[in-house]
């Protein structure tokens, strides 16, 4: 019913408008025109709610799409030789689930299966790098797959299959999803099960070279409800452990070294890997087992922005700053860790730093608008309008669907 009345507001509103103009162009007596404005105005006043027409318009979506995709639908880093992530394109469906624009989401999954997966996405993790070669050829310039992508992709395709009632998306996400479990995720001694960041490379002898950002606690919940029979509940315990031990005075860290000793190694710098460990946690649904926990260990960033109001680029190990200056996708990332925090000065404070680089001629943010930082916009101002959610299942709900 409520859907209907905001069809019904709408058309009147397109009834009314060309009436208003005509009222004001036509050389009718004052008193006259002076009326029917005060009656249109009123009933337009007595019509009008929040988001009365087009809900599920997102303007920053339709900004991502028309600068970063091309008429096949893949999603082009333009300051990285055009290229194209499975990152990318898995990030792209989410946010197409979230805006319900299947149109998009369809051609963003063929574009994938068709080039990073060998034509079949049930069969392959996709290659997690696609570009232009010396060889002056498009293709595959790295076939190693990348776990979190993999598992954005997977959560998304699963979620898709829920809220879309295709069976396609569910089956397709279920393939994908084991075949992480399989190829992706090692039992590390002294730790438990843990997604290693891709198939090779990342394993040596005894010792584990594993990433914060790729255990976002939302999705391997959710996983864990989706997949009883995998090993995602057991990802889950562990996380927790790996984002803490990986934040040294409070700031996450790109990377971490784990071996058998025991003892964790993070790496020289936090910057644009572990941006996102701050974002994944504050989007946590506050019932979700070790939220506050997550939460306080990241406490670094937020005491600097006390001090210093804006985020760094880059944070050494020992809690230095190497770079001060934070790009607006890193203003961005920090809105829901800081608005689960109750922090609501510094999050304006962040709010307006992203009204300043607002460019409204793109539509984007910075000037020029980079790639990376568009999807940390994304996902941060998605989850600040109540576009999407997570619950403590790991379930995702979305403003058009719940």
């Amino acid at each position: 019913m409520e859907e209907k009345n905001q069809k019904t507001r709408c058309d009147l509103r397109a009834l009314f408008a060309p009436r208003l103009n005509a009222v004001t162009a036509t050389p009718l007596r004052r008193e006259q025109a002076v009326l029917r404005i005060i009656l249109f105005l009123n009933l337009l006043l007595f019509l009008s709610t929040p988001a009365i027409c087009a809900t599920q318009d997102w303007p920053l979506w339709k900004s991502y799409s028309a600068r970063f995709m091309d008429n096949q639908i893949r999603v082009i880093d333009h300051d990285a030789g055009e290229r194209t992530t499975s990152e990318a394109q898995a990030y792209a469906m989410f946010f197409a689930l979230v805006a319900d624009d299947r149109a998009r989401f369809d051609g963003l999954l063929r574009w994938t299966e068709q080039n990073l997966a060998s034509g079949d996405l049930s069969m392959h993790l996709p290659a997690w790098l696609w570009g232009h070669t010396a060889r002056d050829q498009w293709s595959i310039l790295d076939s190693n797959s990348a776990a979190d992508a993999d598992v954005w992709m997977a959560y998304t395709l699963l979620e898709a299959g829920r809220a879309w009632n295709e069976p396609r998306y569910t089956q397709l996400g279920t393939a994908l999803a084991r075949h992480i479990a399989k190829e992706e995720v090692a039992a590390v001694p002294g730790l438990g099960a843990m997604l290693l960041p891709a198939p090779r490379g990342f394993h040596r002898a005894d010792t584990y070279r594993l990433n914060a950002s790729y255990v976002p606690l939302q999705l391997l919940v959710g996983l864990s409800h989706l997949q009883p029979d995998g090993p995602w509940g057991q990802i889950a315990a562990s996380a927790p452990t790996l984002i803490t031990r990986s934040a040294p005075h409070g700031f996450a860290m790109d990377w971490i070294e784990f071996g058998k000793t025991g003892v964790f190694e993070p790496s020289a710098l936090g910057s644009y890997e572990a941006i996102r460990v701050y974002l994944w946690a504050g989007m946590l649904d506050p019932k979700t087992p070790h939220r506050n926990e997550v939460l306080q260990a990241l406490s670094g960033m937020k005491e600097y922005l006390r001090l210093k109001g804006l985020p760094p680029a880059k944070v050494k190990r020992d809690g230095t700053i190497e770079d001060p200056k934070g790009p607006v996708g890193f203003s961005a990332a920090l809105l829901p860790c800081l608005s689960a925090a109750g922090e609501s000065d510094l999050r304006n404070q962040q709010l307006n730093r992203l009204q300043s680089e607002f460019n409204p001629v793109t539509g984007l943010y910075g000037k020029p608008a980079k790639y990376y930082d568009q999807n940390l916009l994304l996902f941060a101002l998605g989850s600040e309008e109540h576009r999407y959610w997570f619950d403590s299942q790991g379930e995702l709900k979305t403003s058009w669907k719940n």
